[in-house]
């Protein structure tokens, strides 16, 4: 409202002979403001106008001149512009300026400043828009009546001391429980098969001999699963498979797979 007054003030409109007409005023202009609800007095907008800057904003606006000379500079400005907050202020304090890291990461902030980023970016889920997307046989309903109604899968990645490290998981929606886990170095078929495989494995050990009715649910496509030989079967996705005594078919649905087991 400051800024309008103020781009508006010194406005003169035309007069009824087109001469010179009226030229509007702070005072006139507060109270037509005031009128229609927007309640400012001339004393505010003159007390605006001569605030004098506090001594952070000064402080601010010094050293976003200093990083802002440093970074155009022809010599080190490439250099200062791969720089982090942390190695930016590293860098400040090495010239003398006295400036805590938190105003060097608020300034950074304010002004979009990133420094450079290392390594590359892990993607987990690759959407192949060419394959055909089946009905979502879940819509985001992520719970059950009993065990073993609705698994969902996923998985992710971990940044280690080694690299990163992919991690699948099967959790039962039912009693939120990981029936099923597998972690590798590299994202392939065999980290999501090896998973579920876990997830049936861990149900016959607990005494069940039937899946009829399950459903398991993931996101679209995150790796390309093909058939593969386990046991005495095919364990695979899209095919009907005999895995420790319990036959299940699997069919995708548009966010990724569903399972219903017979």
């Amino acid at each position: 409202m400051i800024r309008f007054i103020a781009e508006h003030k010194d406005n003169q409109v035309a007069g009824p002979d087109g001469g010179a007409g009226l030229r509007w005023g702070v005072e006139p202009m507060c109270a037509v403001l005031s009128e229609h609800g927007v309640p400012i007095s001339p004393s505010t907008y003159y007390e605006w106008i001569a605030r004098t800057p506090t001594r952070r904003q000064a402080r601010d606006a010094e050293l976003v001149e200093i990083i802002t000379a440093a970074r155009e500079d022809k010599k080190k400005g490439r250099f200062v512009q791969t720089l982090g907050s942390r190695k930016l202020w590293i860098w400040l304090r090495g010239q003398g300026h006295d400036v805590a890291r938190c105003t060097v990461e608020r300034i950074m902030r304010e002004h979009g400043w990133e420094g450079a980023r290392y390594g590359s970016k892990h993607k987990t889920t690759i959407a192949d828009d060419s394959h055909v997307r089946y009905p979502d046989l879940v819509d985001r309903r992520f719970y059950a009546c009993a065990p073993n109604r609705l698994w969902v899968a996923d998985f992710t990645y971990v940044a280690t001391w080694m690299g990163f490290v992919y991690v699948a998981f099967v959790i039962d929606a039912y009693s939120r429980r990981i029936v099923g886990w597998r972690a590798t170095r590299s994202m392939t078929t065999d980290l999501v098969l090896d998973a579920v495989e876990h997830a049936f494995f861990t149900r016959a050990l607990d005494g069940t001999s039937s899946l009829r009715g399950l459903i398991a649910h993931s996101d679209y496509a995150e790796v390309c699963v093909k058939p593969r030989i386990c046991g005495d079967g095919l364990c695979s996705w899209g095919l009907l498979a005999d895995f420790s005594a319990l036959r299940f078919a699997v069919i995708a649905d548009c966010r990724g797979f569903g399972v219903g087991l017979r």
